[in-house]
C-alpha cells in the first residue's frame, strides 16, 4: 500500500516556475515507478512524465521537454517535478502516482493522490 500527497501548487505568472512534490508512505515506495499527470477543466487526464524506481531513466511527455524536470528521492520517499517557463495551458489539477514498471496510461498505476492545483496567469 502506498499512500500520495502531493504540494506544491500554486498560483504563478507565465514564465514562472513551480516545483511540485509528492509524498509517499510505505516501506515499497523504492519499487514502484512514479508518474504525474495533469487534467484541466473539461479535459482528460493527461501523461506529464514518468521516472523509473530508481530513479535512472525519465521520460516526459512532447509538450514538457524542455521545460519540466521529475526526478526523485528515495531516501524521502518524495518525487518532483520541476516546471519551469510555465505557460497559461499548463494550468491544471496534477497529479502524480505509483505503478509498477514503466507506464504512460492512468489505468496503469495503482495508487494516486489527491491532486494539487496549478495555475498559470498570462
Amino acid at each position: 500500500q502506498v499512500q500520495l500527497v502531493e504540494s506544491g501548487g500554486g498560483l504563478v505568472q507565465a514564465g514562472g516556475s513551480l516545483r511540485l512534490s509528492c509524498a509517499a508512505s510505505g516501506r515499497t515506495f523504492s519499487t514502484y515507478g512514479m508518474g504525474w499527470f495533469r487534467q484541466a477543466p473539461g479535459k482528460e487526464r493527461e501523461f506529464v512524465a514518468h521516472i523509473s524506481s530508481s530513479g535512472a531513466t525519465v521520460y516526459l511527455a512532447d509538450f514538457v521537454k524542455g521545460r519540466f524536470t521529475i526526478s526523485r528521492d528515495n531516501a524521502k520517499t518524495t518525487v518532483y517535478l520541476k516546471m519551469n517557463s510555465l505557460k497559461p495551458e499548463d494550468t491544471a489539477v496534477y497529479y502524480c502516482a505509483a505503478a509498477k514498471g514503466f507506464a504512460i496510461e492512468p489505468r496503469r498505476y495503482e495508487y494516486w493522490g489527491q491532486g494539487t492545483q496549478v495555475t498559470v496567469s498570462s
